[in-house]
């Protein structure tokens, strides 16, 4: 099967064919979708090799997976890694992923990648104050959008990025435990500087000085690192120390899941997680809910758009998305 019997079979050129697999933006609407139409039925498959000789794209977006941790906060990569493969093959693009411990080791990965994959574009994930990777791709005109805001001020930091705003899913599951009665309500979060920790420490913090102006935070909140022995450590300190506490927010489900490991049967405490992992689901853990599928999607058309109007520039729009609160038994 070839481009010209795709273009014999749909009646128009070999060009317009073209066309609509490589800048389906000069194609008219009604022609690019007839022509989709016919290279579906007939199972056209174009040469990816001699497209990316012909254009000098790869049409490949590299974006790096963080190690796997406990296996439960880190799943949701998992899911948006699927919703960015699934919504960047509708777009045309495959998604090359590799792994690297530091900024420092995932720069010099770029270097290779870029010798000898030739990726379009990169995603980044896991953005942190002073990210290294960002400040690199912008001094060198690389496409890329982050998932995850910009924590520090970059040089020229106008950067396309994605997020979900953690501050507003902490608030809402605030908001609940208090209107559910609840008014000593804890925290255990990460250790402070990191920025997306510290977004949803913020949204807790915030919520409760609203409530109560006078209400003293320092001693309602643990920071550990991320884990769920960490998580039962840390609330039972806090319950141990404060008998008033009787609801916690967590800044992630591991932490959270050990929360609930740490409560005793006399007194019962409102434990909600962040990330609605499937874990959270499997015990009835009321969680945080992030919309991958929506910040893949976002991520993708970002992409996009700088890859198929590059004379426009790198666009500078950023794209912040509202969590949801799942509420289930443990709350």
């Amino acid at each position: 099967m070839t481009i010209t019997d795709v273009a014999k079979a749909a009646g128009v050129s070999r060009q317009t064919v073209s066309n609509t697999l490589n800048s389906p933006e000069v194609v008219r609407e009604e022609t690019r979708k007839h022509v989709l139409e016919v290279i579906e039925r007939l199972g056209y498959r174009a040469n990816q090799a001699a497209i990316q000789m012909r254009t000098g794209r790869s049409r490949l977006i590299a974006i790096g997976i963080e190690p796997d941790g406990d296996g439960i906060s880190g799943s949701w990569a998992d899911r948006f890694l699927h919703s960015l493969s699934e919504t960047a093959a509708q777009e045309g693009y495959r998604i090359l992923l590799y792994t690297a411990a530091d900024d420092h080791s995932e720069i010099a990965t770029y270097e290779d990648l870029l010798g000898a994959y030739k990726p379009d574009a990169f995603v980044l994930t896991a953005t942190h104050h002073d990210d290294l990777r960002a400040s690199w791709l912008l001094e060198r005109g690389l496409p890329f959008v982050a998932f995850g805001r910009p924590w520090s001020d970059l040089p020229d930091a106008r950067h396309p990025w994605v997020d979900v705003d953690g501050a507003a899913g902490t608030e809402a599951a605030t908001r609940h435990l208090l209107a559910a009665g609840h008014r000593r309500i804890g925290f255990i979060g990460w250790p402070p500087g990191s920025g997306v920790g510290d977004d949803r420490r913020e949204g807790w913090a915030r919520t409760l000085r609203d409530q109560d102006r006078g209400q003293e935070l320092g001693g309602l909140q643990r920071a550990v690192e991320d884990g769920i022995a960490a998580g039962e450590s840390a609330a039972r300190d806090l319950l141990a120390a404060d008998p008033g506490v009787t609801a916690l927010v967590c800044a992630s489900d591991s932490l959270a899941l050990g929360a609930l490991q740490a409560r005793e049967p006399a007194r019962p405490v409102a434990v909600i997680g962040f990330d609605d992992t499937p874990a959270a689901r499997a015990v009835g853990l009321s969680s945080v809910h992030q919309p991958l599928g929506e910040a893949a999607a976002a991520c993708v058309e970002l992409l996009a758009r700088t890859l198929e109007s590059p004379d426009a520039g790198p666009p500078s729009a950023h794209v912040l998305l509202a969590p949801t609160l799942t509420i289930r038994q443990s709350a």
